[in-house]
């Protein structure tokens, strides 16, 4: 349920009525790391599973790109929502040295609150022979938003969704943080076996430096946004060889790194 009704008073020149709205769900997860706590982050309740395999995956925790994590669940909320889910990583497979780089509080709306320092990205950037036709773009955002179906209820939800070379749309994702929402769509692609597949990464809002490095270690090498990227996204971008077009809007779109992809 990625939506609740509650109930609210709208003022407008007609006068003041009682609605019944919809709002987003957040709801916090614990997630714990063969019995200890890796992080608290607030998220959508929902594809919890791809959101974890996505987390840590883009954190460098777990490296493999193959196979689904084993994952169980602790604690469920009265109404139902996964509260809690100890992650069980062979020691032979596990990043010991990141696990303390998250350790407090991840909220919604900042991917990057809890970690202690930026990440350190020991991989090549990216090099792709992809390349990207602007008259695709409307196109690609198009498929996204009808499938948002939790943003048509409330308003209150970000989406990302994953397309490959032919523009063919992989996977879509929805929750009320951005970087929660990309994580889904990694997540999902991981356990689906196509992330060498996606091509082109949709995001629903603006794009920070957290999202450009999910992007990058998902070796995606477009990054496509309907709002504003911060001036770390770009320098990030440049440095990674990752392609970021942001306010793709009304057939407009504005390209800050890596033009000579585009067609």
């Amino acid at each position: 349920m990625a939506t609740v009704r509650y109930n609210a008073l709208k003022i407008s020149a007609r006068g003041a009525e009682s609605v019944d709205d919809a709002l987003a769900v957040e709801h916090p997860l614990s997630i714990a790391v063969n019995g200890e706590v890796f992080t608290l982050t607030m998220q959508t309740p929902g594809k919890e599973i791809e959101l974890v395999r996505g987390l840590l995956f883009t954190e460098g925790i777990i490296k493999s790109r193959s196979g689904e994590l084993q994952i169980e669940i602790t604690e469920t909320s009265d109404l139902g929502f996964i509260s809690k889910v100890n992650v069980i990583i062979p020691e032979s497979e596990l990043d010991k040295s990141q696990l303390n780089k998250r350790n407090l509080l991840s909220v919604a709306s900042c991917g990057i609150c809890g970690k202690t320092e930026l990440a350190e990205l020991n991989q090549p950037a990216i090099t792709s022979s992809t390349v990207l036709n602007m008259n695709s773009v409307n196109a690609m955002f198009d498929e996204m938003a009808a499938a948002q179906s939790a943003f048509l209820e409330s308003g209150g939800c970000h989406a990302s969704a994953a397309f490959s070379k032919e523009k063919k749309m992989l996977t879509v994702m929805e929750d009320i943080g951005r970087h929660n929402a990309v994580d889904k769509v990694i997540g999902s692609l991981l356990n689906s076996g196509n992330i060498k597949q996606a091509q082109y990464l949709l995001v629903s809002g603006r794009v920070s430096y957290e999202i450009v490095t999910k992007c990058f270690i998902a070796g995606i090498p477009f990054l496509l946004a309907v709002s504003a990227p911060s001036s770390l996204a770009v320098d990030f971008s440049k440095e990674l060889g990752i392609t970021l077009v942001g306010f793709c809007r009304h057939d407009r779109a504005t390209v800050y790194s890596h033009p000579e992809r585009l067609v």
